[in-house]
């Protein structure tokens, strides 16, 4: 299950708003064969596992299947992955998570169990949540998973008044936020990011199929009309008059499909979210620069009960979750 699991990641960044699913194929105790899902549209990660055992020439009757997700048994943008397994011959299947999504839930192992497959589920459960935990909680609040970067300096200062506004952190670490701008389906900053630093917000230095949606928080419809969000041909929701505030954006993010969304903006528009209590992973970057006219922030993370500490390049990072 722990190989499914690390497959599965093959298809992080490219098959939202469907979750990363792997799956392993095991027959007389020998892997014969691993799929997942990699686009969306494509195969399933079951239905890609099986073409993989064909394809090198394995049989898969009688073989068991190691799943992270239960196999779907409805029609969507592909067939049911139920009857994929059953039209392989698999006799047995271990499955990690069960699937939160109402046209699923417990379906799929039932209709498995009914056509004489054994099955067993919650084997490394923990971990798949872990791994899905951005579709886990779209499929149960219907709002994205919201998570806000900030960079500072080594005091803690989130800008330089002495200068124009500029990048500190190193190449090493820009490459770590063009990943985890890819793992997101949306980016938000408010005015005051797009008045000062017309920032592009896209994925550049990492390989990616597709942009996130840039949302702005403009309510006075202050920002200027050649900035980059508005005139470079990608997505942006440009949020001016129509915006109600946070909650009703969070609803209507959901109901675009954005599972997860990167804030991005200054310390005005990320209290703003902390005040109301949206946010769920809060990562700090701290560069060892020192800013001459600092910016000084103070964020409130008491309510946040985990910290981990790693590094992005030369910056330090702190990642706090509930």
């Amino acid at each position: 299950m722990r190989r499914a699991l690390n497959v599965a990641e093959k298809g992080r960044g490219l098959v939202r708003p469907n979750p990363l699913v792997g799956c392993v194929i095991v027959k007389d105790g020998i892997v014969i064969a691993e799929g997942w899902h990699d686009h969306l549209g494509g195969l399933h990660a079951e239905q890609m596992a099986i073409h993989d055992a064909e394809e090198k020439g394995h049989s898969t009757n009688g073989a068991t299947a190691f799943v992270t997700l239960e196999p779907c048994n409805h029609f969507g943008r592909t067939p049911p992955c139920t009857e994929a397994l059953l039209w392989a011959g698999i006799s047995e299947v271990i499955v990690a998570h069960g699937d939160p999504n109402p046209l699923v839930r417990g379906n799929g192992i039932a209709v498995l169990e009914q056509a004489g497959i054994s099955v067993k589920s919650g084997l490394l459960e923990d971990e798949a949540a872990e791994q899905m935990r951005e579709f886990l909680h779209w499929c149960k609040l219907r709002r994205p998973f919201v998570t806000v970067k900030i960079a500072t300096d080594c005091k803690g200062s989130v800008d330089d008044l002495s200068g124009n506004s500029g990048r500190f952190t190193s190449e090493q670490c820009l490459v770590k936020v063009h990943q985890l701008r890819k793992d997101c389906c949306a980016i938000l900053v408010g005015a005051n990011t797009v008045i000062r630093d017309d920032p592009s917000l896209t994925v550049r230095l990492v390989d990616s199929q597709r942009q996130p949606l840039r949302v702005i928080i403009d309510p006075n419809n202050r920002i200027q009309s050649e900035a980059k969000v508005l005139t470079d041909g990608f997505g942006t929701k440009h949020l001016s008059e129509e915006f109600r505030g946070l909650g009703p954006m969070l609803d209507m993010l959901g109901d675009l499909e954005i599972q997860r969304l990167l804030v991005e903006g200054g310390p005005t528009t990320i209290n703003h979210f902390l005040e109301a209590d949206l946010v769920d992973e809060f990562i700090i970057v701290q560069s060892d620069v020192t800013h001459t006219n600092p910016v000084p922030t103070n964020f409130n993370l008491a309510h946040f009960s985990n910290i981990s500490r790693t590094n992005w390049g030369n910056e330090s990072v702190s990642i706090y979750t509930r």
